[in-house]
């Protein structure tokens, strides 16, 4: 009996698990977006290859499009790109978060 008394707290520790990492809300692992080298795109049509290339561009793992007069949610996230468009969906401003 007293070895067993002795053995169960090693018993439980090997049975235990290192903590998962911690999920942080609006990250995707391995995407966040960096601006640097997008104006390249001010001024281009807002199509779906220009699109691509400037989420592939800034390492996004999240395209926003933003058409004027559209409202957009404030909410921060480190992954996404969002593009601005003009009347004739040209590309105006392209930021992160």
């Amino acid at each position: 009996m007293r070895k067993i008394v002795l053995f169960a707290p090693a018993l439980l520790l090997a049975c235990s698990t290192a903590p998962a990492a911690p999920i942080v809300h609006g990250e995707t692992p391995g995407h966040t977006c960096q601006e640097a080298g997008t104006d390249a795109y001010v001024g281009k049509a807002g199509t779906r290859g220009n699109g691509a290339a400037i989420k592939h561009a800034t390492n996004a793992a999240v395209l926003r499009w933003a058409p004027p007069g559209v409202m957009l949610t404030m909410d921060y996230r480190a992954d996404r790109v969002t593009v601005w468009l003009d009347d004739r969906h040209k590309i105006t401003k392209i930021r992160c978060g």
